[in-house]
């Protein structure tokens, strides 16, 4: 296992169509495990594939409930609405509000090529919706309702200055 460059905003890969998964491989089953291993180095919630530079429709998330890894993923239901803050480890230093389903359920194959259904609500649906987007070349600025970089901030240096 390996922990791999991520990406940043501006780099092209990020905005381009991840393809599908034909065959998985022990490639495919090395990339989930440098992709997962990136992810908790960078203390992240999620990645996919573009993210690291490989556009293949791939994703691990660890939402708090262990690690999921997805496989050509598609979300089959949502249900509610929500509006939370996000940040990306793409574009790292930044936190947006954007509104996602508050109920997602995702089908995709596990690294064995087993079908799997995954059903999320809060902090999960979100990340699945995040994650997902990134492999149609979406990041979660594009669905920005409001910047709240600058309060995340305020409230970090405040929390510093107080365990000081």
């Amino acid at each position: 296992m390996a922990v791999r460059n991520i990406m940043l905003e501006g780099e092209e890969v990020l905005r381009k169509h991840a393809h599908p998964v034909d065959r998985i491989t022990r490639r495919i089953r090395v990339l989930l495990d440098d992709m997962a291993e990136t992810m908790y180095a960078n203390d992240g919630a999620g990645l996919a594939a573009p993210q690291v530079g490989i556009l293949r429709r791939v994703v691990v998330i660890d939402a708090g409930e262990g690690l999921i890894e997805l496989i050509n993923p598609v979300i089959v239901e949502t249900e509610g609405s929500m509006v939370n803050p996000e940040g990306c480890l793409s574009i790292p230093g930044r936190r947006c509000t954007v509104e996602r389903p508050e109920r997602v359920v995702v089908e995709a194959l596990d690294r064995n090529g087993k079908p799997i259904r995954v059903e999320g609500t809060g902090l999960l649906a979100m990340a699945l919706c995040h994650e997902l987007d990134h492999l149609d070349g979406i990041l979660y600025t594009d669905k920005m309702i409001e910047d709240v970089t600058d309060q995340y901030t305020n409230e970090a240096q405040e929390q510093e200055e107080t365990e000081s």
